[in-house]
Parts: C-alpha cells; sequence; structure tokens
C-alpha cells in the first residue's frame, strides 16, 4: 500500500510538474512567439492579434479575409465551418427569408453565388468575372488567416485606391508578404492578411483611416 502511494506521488510530480515545465522552459527557448499564440503586435507595441487567427477586416483600404462560418464570423470561442457538401444547395445559393414582419429571417446566410457578387462589387470587377475560390468559401476552422496570392493580387487594386498609392507599390508589398510552400513542398503560396494589413499600415501612414 505504501510503496503505490509512493509511485502515485512520484509520477504525479514527474508528469504534473517536471515534465511540463522542461517542455513549457524548451518551448520558450526555442519558440517562444508560437508558444505564446504568435501573438502580433503593431508599429506601437500593442498587440492587435495572433497571426493563427483571422479578423474580420471590412474597411476598402484594407485586404479582407476569407469568409467565415465562425459563431457570427471570426469568434475564435467558437471555431466551425459550414459543415456543408459541394452539391448543397445552401451553400451555393444561400437561404434569403424574412419573418412576419418584415426583418431579416435569423436563419439567412449568405451562400456562395452572394459572396461572388460581393467580392465583385467590393473589388470593382465585371459580372461573372471568376473570383479566387477562397473568397468565397469559409475555412474549416472559420479561422484562417490566411488568402491565396490570386485572391490578394485581385484586392490590391481597390486598396491602392483606398489608399491613393500606386498599384504597382501595393503588388510589391503583397510579393513581400507572400509565403511559399512549406519546406519548398506542402502547401500552396499564401498571404497572412493581418500581417499584410499591419505591412500596409507601417509602410503608408498618413493614407489608412
Amino acid at each position: 500500500m505504501l510503496t503505490s502511494i509512493r509511485i502515485t506521488l512520484v509520477l504525479l510530480l514527474i508528469v504534473s510538474g517536471v515534465y511540463p515545465l522542461i517542455v513549457w522552459g524548451l518551448s520558450q527557448a526555442a519558440f517562444a512567439h508560437q508558444a505564446n499564440g504568435s501573438l502580433t503586435k503593431d508599429a506601437q507595441g500593442k498587440v492587435v492579434g495572433s497571426a493563427l487567427l483571422a479578423q474580420g477586416f471590412t474597411k476598402p483600404e484594407y485586404f479582407h479575409p476569407r469568409p467565415s462560418a465562425a459563431g457570427n464570423g471570426y469568434d475564435a470561442t467558437a471555431s466551425s465551418g459550414t459543415n456543408l457538401g459541394p452539391t448543397s444547395d445552401k451553400l451555393i445559393n444561400g437561404i434569403h427569408k424574412k419573418t412576419a414582419d418584415g426583418k431579416d429571417d435569423p436563419s439567412n446566410f449568405d451562400g456562395v453565388k452572394d459572396l461572388a457578387a460581393q467580392y465583385r462589387t467590393e473589388n470593382s470587377l465585371p459580372a461573372g468575372a471568376p473570383v479566387p475560390v477562397d473568397a468565397v468559401t469559409r475555412s474549416a476552422s472559420g479561422l484562417d488567416p490566411d488568402i491565396s496570392v490570386a485572391n490578394a493580387k485581385v484586392q490590391a487594386a481597390r486598396v491602392a485606391k483606398a489608399r491613393g498609392v500606386g498599384g504597382e507599390e501595393i503588388d510589391r508589398l503583397v510579393d513581400a508578404n507572400t509565403q511559399g510552400r512549406d519546406l519548398g513542398l506542402f502547401g500552396e503560396p499564401r498571404v497572412n492578411v493581418l500581417q499584410l494589413n499591419l505591412a500596409l499600415d507601417k509602410q503608408y501612414p498618413k493614407a489608412a483611416k
């Protein structure tokens, strides 16, 4: 009996004290930024978010993230996708209903067609123009912090106009903030929206609104 108690106490000390402390120490020493949530600061040193979590940028002078189904949108406490399959009518066409008093029904949902139309309007694209897939689909988490390079390039003209700078300058900023494939092999090149928008404010502070 006494031996069992001793073993339990020793294991408790190891697995609940020593081991976590070692892991914490190594992570702080080698990967402090990632271990502390990949928190991102603005030019004034204020934490404005995490590089791992999307935010709902909507102003024309900023790049916009993917649509979100996390809670009411970009809610880090309610990470979720739509769980709708590619043949879902709701996913493609959305739901547009009114309640008896004429207000929008709470079950309303913007489908791919709605999001594509909105994207074209925001970015001054002609009706029926192709749009990047990630611009009109929600990620599985609803919090994907990255957009495709194609998505960023389309938005660049709008951002340049809103900030009063040349389109070539914004294109170069997109290129400078493009991350390549992991290990040169996995995934696709991508752009972190928060980091790109912070770079915008840093490089063009007088133009930012």
